[in-house]
């Protein structure tokens, strides 16, 4: 059909921003198995964001934009005494998560990390909570924040499954945007056609470029990126919640729109609808700090660690087989300048256990890495991919992430070649990974909380109902400092 290039005549919305705006406004989630992960994940996230608090890099980015624009009955900030507006309320608590490479993931054609929405969500929920009570009226329940990360999660993930923003040099964050800007302009009140223009203008925004996560400018953006994901998404609906007009062809315009400009004139593919299979099927980060592609390879490590702790300087070579995104991302020789070098290079993630027996967000800091046994490893190891670890990666029905690992001696000798499919965090292993998670939760904010707010917070969280019915506002209370 011949389409006027020249017509001025606005179009309906397009499909795709049309099927976010009706699951964030209408879907109902059913799953038991949704919900319940969903507690952990929030559990999990805000172990994350306030193990973070503990680094100077992260806790000066933190606070108002400028010093003493506060306001209050904002928005908290877990762990901290910050009441600020919902969108730098929501850069705070996005930059606090993602700082350590500790939250979940999600891996498929694209790579992310869905808890990262959690910053916008839980900015906007505390917000709108306490400027309902101020008016007399009812805050939200934290039932409302399980599931607008639910939905969160699905929309980021399912957009990621088909449809690879790595490969056209766009970094995963604008899907935290796209996602965060559906489910907080829901939370707010948008209607359907608010929903849509802002979602309209998380495209129109664009992606951020990926050079900040690879060699050579590899540094510390890629730890706040999300938070100014987030944050952008909360603006986003504010703006749109002011009946501010959207563009129902941010995408698929001609020249103009999001696919010819950035997606290689590629229009968005999809696996499946929008449901809660991404919350079920998260990755949870549960025992090492480390980008996701090489969790499986930092088990293998450790658990070579007593065969090697005492013959390093006798190792001839180390192999390492991993995915190809695992090559493509994360397979890294020379100088590695900063931390956030370090958690993006295979060779570092595996040479510290191997090492020391451990991998903590500690080990990225200079004082280890000055360790002249890390940097002679590595100029030891040999990356390759293995196939058939690549063909299950992409597997819909598995989405494992696996590693092999087998260290060489002079003489001849080696260790056993060690594989781990998936890692503690996959789905197949929640009954062995939810205890190990828990624990992680419970030594993050015994290090921050005072006792009788962390026994408050661990009552709370280790019952689904009587969270779900728990006002935000007195949540977020126990988060304080």
């Amino acid at each position: 059909m011949y389409h006027d290039l020249k017509s001025a005549q606005r179009p309906d919305p397009e499909k795709v921003l049309t099927d976010i705006a009706d699951y964030a406004l209408n879907y109902e989630i059913r799953s038991s198995e949704a919900c319940e992960t969903a507690r952990y994940c929030l559990m999990d996230t805000l172990a994350c964001g306030l193990l973070a608090l503990n680094y100077p890099a992260c806790t000066r980015l933190l606070g108002p934009v400028v010093p003493g624009a506060t306001l209050a009955g904002g928005a908290r900030v877990p762990g901290t005494h910050y009441e600020l507006d919902p969108v730098q309320a929501a850069f705070n608590i996005g930059a606090m998560i993602r700082w350590l490479d500790f939250n979940d993931t999600w891996l498929a054609a694209e790579w992310g990390h869905p808890s990262d929405n959690l910053g916008g969500i839980l900015a906007a929920a505390d917000w709108l909570s306490r400027r309902n009570m101020a008016a007399r009226k009812a805050p939200l329940n934290m039932q409302a924040v399980l599931t607008a990360m639910i939905k969160a999660h699905e929309i980021q993930g399912v957009l990621a499954l088909e449809n690879s923003f790595n490969r056209v040099g766009l970094d995963h964050v604008l899907l935290v945007r796209v996602a965060s800007t559906a489910v907080v302009t829901e939370m707010l009140g948008g209607t359907r056609e608010q929903i849509i223009a802002a979602v309209s203008h998380a495209f129109l925004d664009g992606g951020a470029l990926r050079a900040y996560r690879h060699a050579p400018n590899t540094g510390s953006r890629k730890s706040w990126a999300a938070g100014d994901a987030t944050s952008r998404a909360v603006r986003l609906a504010l703006i749109a919640l002011t009946g501010e007009m959207g563009y129902p062809t941010a995408l698929s315009a001609k020249t103009w729109g999001f696919c010819d400009v950035l997606f290689q004139g590629q229009p968005f593919k999809f696996q499946r609808t929008y449901g809660s299979y991404v919350m079920e099927n998260v990755l949870f980060k549960i025992s090492f700090p480390a980008e996701f592609h090489a969790q499986t390879a930092v088990e293998c490590a450790m658990t070579l660690h007593p065969q090697v702790k005492d013959k390093l300087d006798q190792i001839e070579k180390i192999v390492i087989e991993t995915q190809e995104p695992g090559v493509r991302i994360i397979d890294k020789t020379g100088p590695l300048n900063n931390p956030a070098d370090r958690d993006h290079c295979i060779q570092y993630m595996t040479a510290i256990p191997l090492i020391f027996g451990r991998l903590t967000a500690e080990d990225y800091e200079d004082q280890i890495a000055a360790d002249p046994r890390v940097d002679a490893l590595r100029a030891r190891m040999e990356v390759q991919e293995n196939e058939n670890f690549t063909r299950d990666y992409y597997d819909p029905a598995k989405r494992y992430i696996g590693n092999a690992v087998q260290v060489f001696f002079r003489g001849g000798s080696h260790t056993p070649r060690v594989a781990v499919e998936f890692p503690i965090g996959h789905r197949k292993r929640r009954t062995e990974g939810i205890p190990v998670l828990v624990k992680k939760f419970e030594n993050a904010i015994a290090g921050r909380l005072p006792a009788k707010q962390c026994e408050a917070i661990e009552r709370l969280c280790e019952d689904q109902k009587t969270l779900e019915a728990t006002p935000v506002t007195d949540f977020m209370a126990l988060w304080t400092i």
